[in-house]
């Protein structure tokens, strides 16, 4: 008997446990709740009643099945950011590009495994500016039985930054849309669904409770509709130990830059003395136009803190603090170990140059008439009423073409004086690659109209930032100086004002991926594209069917 204990142990110690990737289900119902923010109060949309919405708990592997059932009276689709998706496009969730809406009273099943991928992502509605209220966090820990590749935290805490209009966002969207102007901006920023105490209201604002002498993992994302934000709490320093679910090298930082659609993980020591500490996310700006410039305030407040204690404030970032800016995302590396290596393609197939701007077209109806528009090599995007996805798999005819161009068609100094004509083109266009190759875009900023950061964000990739700079790319001597070591990989990055940032991906994933600014409003006014992914060989290299119930339009 002893003999035979032994043995079990010896197989115990010389085989790993197995283990088995588990699927998880959720079922988000989309319904309407009141919802009381800055004293008044508004209908918002809501998954399952919660603001901000639920989190998806998952591990790296693990198949996630979300039954989306809409209640309400618009038209609504989920998009798992950063997800992404191998050979399940239909999964995505942005409308009109991988799937129809989900219209009201119907319901979609979302099928998808997190395959190779761990760390913080966030969900968000895809379908007009839903998503200023219909969003929540992705958290997907390691596979059992593996560790962070740095200290394990005591605790773990979703933080979600987001913006807060006092009117419907719809009918603000809608308005502007109808006089051809810009939006207005929002009302407050805030943490967790709170502004905080400063906008001439009592109501409170979140409260982290900590303890001390802890070591707490921070999952920060940014889930605002057009504002970048810095974070930062009063009396702490954050150590950065990954962002939009990739390992970083760490670093130690007083303030986190974050832009729509980015997370950022850091890692949070509780080593001051016993007290409330103030959490601030403001606006960062660098370019003259309008923004909400009002903090959102939260406490940290370490446990026997007194009732009556003062916070403890800190200064934050002025509202156009580049360097701040610049000296974060410098600081950003891959972690490029031997288990989680940086691939960088060297070899590259497509060298693509988009810039990205601001233009103006007529409008007979508009208020002044001419409307703001935004595009990508001159072509503001035209949505489709038949999914790209579907025209694609189906050899639909009319819905779009393959001729995106590759880089602009007259090219101009980007960054100086602006074209004679601000007008653009119109068309519902992708850019085709073939399965496996390797695809270089630079992305160009202008500086006319609207001179101001385009956080980019690439659906079913993650994508090295192998360069950036400021004025216009040089194609001669700004390839000398990219970073193919330990380019921070990504899914959503900012293209600075007035400059450039140079990306790299393997078009490993078969589908229709679209390529967007994740500020609400330029991807509204058509500055958005799709790349067309062919199918490789064989039924691993190819896109799965369509779900039997996927929505129609």
């Amino acid at each position: 008997m002893k003999s035979l204990i032994r043995a079990v142990i010896l197989v115990a110690l010389l085989f790993p446990v197995l283990v088995v990737a588990r699927v998880r289900h959720y079922k988000f119902s989309v319904v309407m709740m009141n919802c009381t923010r800055l004293c008044s109060t508004k209908p918002i949309l809501t998954v399952n009643g919660q603001f901000p919405g639920p989190t998806i708990y998952a591990r790296e592997d693990d198949t996630v099945v979300v039954r989306v059932i809409n209640h309400v009276n618009y038209n609504v689709t989920i998009h798992w950011h950063g997800v992404r998706q191998l050979l399940t496009g239909w999964a995505d969730g942005p409308a009109y590009i991988t799937q129809c809406p989900i219209q009201p009273g119907q319901n979609y099943i979302y099928n998808f495994t997190l395959s190779g991928q761990r760390g913080t992502l966030l969900w968000h509605a895809h379908v007009s500016w839903l998503r200023a209220v219909l969003h929540g966090a992705i958290v997907i820990l390691p596979k059992r039985g593996v560790s962070y590749p740095f200290p394990k935290p005591d605790k773990e805490r979703v933080i979600i930054l987001g913006e807060w209009w006092k009117s419907d966002v719809e009918a603000v969207v809608n308005e502007a849309t109808q006089l051809g102007l810009p939006p207005n901006v929002s009302d407050a920023h805030t943490i967790n669904g709170h502004p905080g105490p400063t906008h001439n209201c009592s109501q409170g604002g979140f409260t982290l409770h900590v303890e001390n002498k802890k070591t707490y993992l921070l999952r920060i994302i940014n889930a605002a509709l057009n504002d970048e934000l810095f974070f930062k709490i009063a009396g702490h320093n954050l150590t950065v130990v990954e962002a939009d679910a990739i390992y970083t090298k760490p670093f130690k930082t007083s303030t986190i830059i974050i832009a729509p659609g980015q997370t950022t993980n850091a890692l949070l020591t509780t080593n001051q003395k016993i007290g409330k500490y103030l959490i601030f996310a403001s606006p960062f700006m660098d370019a003259p136009i309008p923004v909400d410039e009002k903090a959102a305030i939260a406490t940290l407040r370490y446990r026997g803190t007194a009732v009556n204690s003062p916070p403890i404030v800190t200064h934050i970032p002025p509202l156009n603090a580049t360097d701040v800016e610049f000296s974060f995302l410098d600081s950003l590396r891959s972690l490029n170990s031997k288990k989680y290596p940086a691939k960088v393609p060297l070899h590259i197939d497509h060298s693509l140059f988009f810039y990205m701007a601001i233009g103006i077209n007529s409008c007979a109806t508009c208020l002044n008439g001419t409307q703001f528009v935004a595009d990508i090599n001159n072509v503001s995007f035209v949505m489709p009423t038949t999914a790209l996805l579907q025209a694609h798999y189906y050899n639909i005819s009319g819905v779009f073409t393959d001729d995106f161009p590759e880089r602009p068609l007259m090219p101009f100094d980007y960054t100086g004086n602006p074209p004679s004509n601000l007008q653009t083109m119109s068309g519902t266009k992708v850019y085709r690659v073939s399965y496996n190759s390797t695809v270089q875009v630079v992305l160009q900023g202008t500086v006319f109209i609207s001179p101001e950061n385009h956080p980019a964000h690439l659906h079913g990739f993650n994508f090295f930032e192998v360069g950036r700079g400021e004025g216009n790319f040089d194609p001669e001597k700004d390839p000398k100086k990219f970073n193919l070591v330990d380019p921070i990989e990504r899914n959503t990055i900012a293209v600075p004002s007035g400059g450039w940032t140079a990306i790299r991906f393997r078009a490993d994933n078969p589908g229709v991926w679209f390529l967007h600014c994740h500020l609400e409003v330029h991807t509204t006014w058509g500055l958005k594209m799709a790349f067309l992914v062919d199918n490789g060989k064989g039924p691993n290299e190819s896109l799965l069917p369509p779900p039997s119930d996927l929505p129609s339009c």
